[in-house]
């Protein structure tokens, strides 16, 4: 076994000596800034794309006004005896809830009145 551990020793450092000897700090620089470039690039990205979507979201009442739309429209909806378009209308208000309960979970908000 003394023989095979040797050898085994011989050539891990072997190896690892290699590793060393092909490292060189400047390339290794260069691709760690070109990571970040990248990155930055797609936080950038998403943050453009991000704005206007939560401008118009708040301008239009976030996700409160999304469910006062859709029970407004079921409750129109029952007015005129249209009994599939009402069910309709309060099942997109019951998605419109979950949706906004599993976001505010997402993002660790506390739930809002409402």
């Amino acid at each position: 076994m003394g023989l095979l551990e040797r050898v085994s020793t011989l050539i891990r450092a072997n190896l690892n000596d290699m590793v060393d000897r092909a490292e060189d700090p400047e390339k290794m620089i260069k691709q760690v800034i070109l990571d970040m470039e990248n990155q930055y690039l797609q936080v950038k990205t998403l943050v453009a794309f991000r704005s206007p979507t939560s401008t118009c979201w708040r301008r239009n009442g976030g996700e409160r006004g999304l469910r006062q739309d859709w029970m407004r429209k079921a409750e129109l909806a029952v007015d005129k005896s249209e009994d599939d378009l009402a069910r309709a209308a309060l099942d997109r208000y019951q998605t419109s809830q979950m949706l906004a309960q599993s976001y505010r979970e997402q993002v660790g908000r506390p739930e809002s009145a409402g």
